[in-house]
């Protein structure tokens, strides 16, 4: 009788299996890692400049994607990087003027 109502009470049973997902943002990930790079390598002309045009762009497509973390802190090294890299050329700019 015990083996009738055990039987019964697994065949009601609910199970519920919840996957948690791995969640990661490549593109974002890339980008940050690329713009990293470039605000140290940005001052050789053509391959610094090409790495911190590629973060730029990875990092904005990856803003798009979840999670985004990696992606704004790429975004934002590209902007501090771009920057220097326009008072490095005003500053070359002003002394080649005076020579």
């Amino acid at each position: 009788m015990e083996d009738n109502n055990l039987k019964d009470d697994n065949q009601k049973q609910t199970i519920i299996i919840n996957k948690l997902e791995n969640k990661s943002n490549g593109i974002g990930t890339a980008g940050f890692v690329l713009s990293l790079i470039a605000l140290f390598l940005g001052w050789i002309p053509i391959f610094g400049w090409l790495i911190w045009i590629l973060g730029l762009i990875l990092s904005f497509v990856g803003i798009f994607k979840t999670p985004r973390g990696l992606s704004i802190a790429g975004l934002i090294i590209s902007f501090i990087g771009i920057i220097l890299l326009i008072f490095v050329f005003a500053g070359l700019a002003a002394i080649g003027a005076n020579l």
